[in-house]
């Protein structure tokens, strides 16, 4: 518990520096007042912006009418974290430490600016939900859950409320051994539990299949961005020669031979294939899509998706 606390507090130092220096301009001008909500559809006036004409109410009442809404003064940040084994594995750290640092340098960017944030950390065994807030205690909060190496969300068994329900069938459904990575389940409960419009952060390796449909549809109501973790080790094994690997959610082991030019050749157009894949079907989705690797601080690539975002403001 002690080397957690000191893990948060040196992360709490790092990102909040970060935060103040770097990215509360970018943050302010990428997401601060960027939403609106639809108020209401009244009478056009003379020096109305013409383009906020409502032309179907227009043509149904033959009267012009324009489209009024009012823009959203706070945000709710929410980060959906994949937690399952596979995100344990990093050369140079693990994908889960990179997931933090990211989580982290988004919790403080919103509570500098005095917005909400939550945390979702998921797998297909357990799971941890922690509604967005405001406020420094509940940031930190968010940060030492993500840097916890165990979590385990107590449902009281007399809670009958249908999302701890779905929790505990969630929690009793997974695999014996190992934590894999079901995003379709994480995604759906976010569409049931997030009421209002958020910027949803989905943090994973992306290593899943029949999920884009879920994805997409909480794009509708929502912000999201989706943020896939890789690492060296995904394009390059160590050059160790004949070597016994296991999958770290199947648990199937297999041998392979890493000073093998063919596999090395497979390996690196395998892992770009799948990378290039998830961005494409991100941007066809209109889904914002982020490459974040363990090799690299977690500041770069943020800051790289908020000026692109900027741009196309």
């Amino acid at each position: 518990m002690q080397d957690l606390m000191q893990q948060v507090r040196r992360l709490q130092i790092r990102t909040r520096r970060q935060v103040s220096d770097v990215l509360a301009g970018a943050y302010l001008s990428v997401f601060k007042g960027s939403g609106v909500e639809f108020d209401e559809v009244r009478p056009y006036v003379p020096g109305d912006d013409v383009r906020s004409i409502d032309w179907n109410v227009t043509a149904r009442t033959g009267v012009p009418h324009i489209k009024r809404f009012v823009e959203e003064r706070e945000l709710s940040m929410m980060l959906v974290v994949d937690v399952s084994a596979s995100m344990d594995v990093g050369s140079v750290k693990g994908k889960r430490t990179s997931a933090a640092e990211f989580g982290a340098l988004v919790a403080f960017s919103a509570m500098a600016n005095q917005d909400k944030v939550g945390v979702m950390l998921f797998s297909n065994r357990e799971h941890l939900f922690i509604p967005p807030r405001k406020g420094q205690k509940h940031g930190l909060r968010i940060i030492r859950e993500l840097l916890s190496p165990n979590f385990e969300q107590d449902i009281p068994t007399a809670d009958r409320s249908w999302w701890a329900k779905w929790a505990r069938w969630w929690k009793q459904k997974g695999s014996v051994h190992h934590r894999q990575t079901d995003l379709k389940a994480g995604l759906e409960f976010c569409q049931q539990i997030l009421k209002r419009r958020s910027i949803v952060f989905v943090v994973s390796d992306c290593l899943d299949q029949g999920y884009w449909q879920q994805l997409q549809a909480l794009n509708q109501k929502h912000d999201v961005v989706l943020v896939q973790v890789v690492d060296p080790m995904d394009r390059q094994m160590p050059l160790l020669g004949l070597m016994r690997v296991q999958d770290a959610e199947s648990g199937i082991e297999r041998w392979i031979d890493t000073r093998d030019a063919n596999w090395q050749a497979f390996q690196q157009a395998t892992h770009a294939q799948f990378v290039e894949q998830v961005a494409e079907r991100s941007r066809r989705a209109g889904i914002d899509h982020i490459e974040l690797s363990t090799d690299q601080d977690a500041i770069e690539p943020l800051l790289a998706f908020m000026r692109r975002r900027e741009k196309r403001r």
